[in-house]
């Protein structure tokens, strides 16, 4: 038996895996008793032919992002992340819940976070300056940009090339201008990687890695809208709040909920200052989304 290539998996196409190995892109087939398999994933596998090949072992990841499927399952989305850059605009009005559980979710998954603010060519509300203040204060870095206008794209090309990246935020903040900014031949590269392996389509819903012009490599994950709070349980989702940290140990349940139960010192630092009255209700009503499974 030859030896196994070790390559990384950068798209899915109809019911093939498309695997880069070096210069080489192959479609593979994976054994059935792997784990599913999914774009930025390190792989070993065995060459079958010229164009195909079989994926014959995961390598560990370092991250891994999931998503609710059906029944009260999870999945894998995407592996091997870096960071997580959350994206939201002047305009639609910024989601901040949606924001905090991509946060959360970031803060539980070994993946880094960042907040990039697009569009801001476009006039917006002063009220959302506090907000902005708050999340840097937690040391999330923030990125303003306008991929329409070519501002701080530069910048954030630069801090893209060191790392694996990918894009989250509700729909219509400009994700895909985005990427089409820092991505020029896009759908190029898309078409290129379904021709050199000649076997099943890309659809436009398939998470795919895209190596940028500058360096480093882009997850680009349409569906990654939904991935909600899967596999959470509400203790993470507490710890998923960064500044609630230094107080959940102080609580005096091990088991408290940050809701109603006495002394619990998340709570005081809200009623202190300490901690957002406006992040406390968040959490709240991303408890209140979870499944029930989830909750104490």
């Amino acid at each position: 038996m030859s030896a196994l290539l070790q390559g990384l998996v950068v798209a899915h196409l109809g019911k093939g895996i498309a695997v880069e190995v070096g210069d080489t892109t192959l479609l593979c087939q994976t054994l059935r008793k792997l784990d599913t398999v999914v774009v930025g994933d390190q792989v070993l596998l065995s060459q079958t032919n010229a164009e195909q090949g079989r994926i014959e072992q995961l390598l560990p990841r370092r991250s891994v992002l999931q998503r609710p499927s059906r029944g009260e399952q999870i999945r894998p989305v995407a592996a091997n992340i870096d960071t997580i850059f959350v994206v939201f605009a002047a305009e639609p009005l910024c989601d901040f819940l949606l924001l905090d559980q991509y946060l959360a979710i970031c803060e539980n998954c070994n993946i880094d976070a960042a907040l990039v603010f697009n569009k801001i060519d476009l006039p917006y509300s002063n009220e959302i300056e506090p907000e902005l203040a708050y999340y840097q204060a937690l040391d999330y870095p923030l990125h303003r940009v306008s991929a329409r206008q070519n501002l701080g794209i530069k910048a954030l090309q630069n801090l893209l090339a060191t790392q694996t990246s990918l894009f989250a935020g509700q729909s219509g903040v400009g994700k895909s201008s985005l990427t089409n900014a820092l991505l020029p031949d896009k759908n190029l590269r898309t078409n290129t990687v379904s021709a050199t392996t000649r076997h099943g389509r890309h659809t436009t819903t398939a998470a795919t890695l895209y190596h940028l012009p500058g360096g480093g490599d882009l997850i680009d994950s349409p569906g990654v809208a939904i991935f909600g709070l899967a596999g959470l349980s509400e203790a993470q989702l507490a710890w998923g709040f960064r500044e609630f940290q230094p107080f959940i140990g102080q609580c005096r349940f091990n088991d408290c909920r940050h809701v109603n139960d006495k002394d619990c010192a998340v709570r005081a630092a809200v009623e202190s200052g300490q901690i957002a009255a406006s992040r406390y209700q968040r959490f709240l009503k991303l408890r209140e989304k979870m499944p029930v499974g989830n909750r104490a």
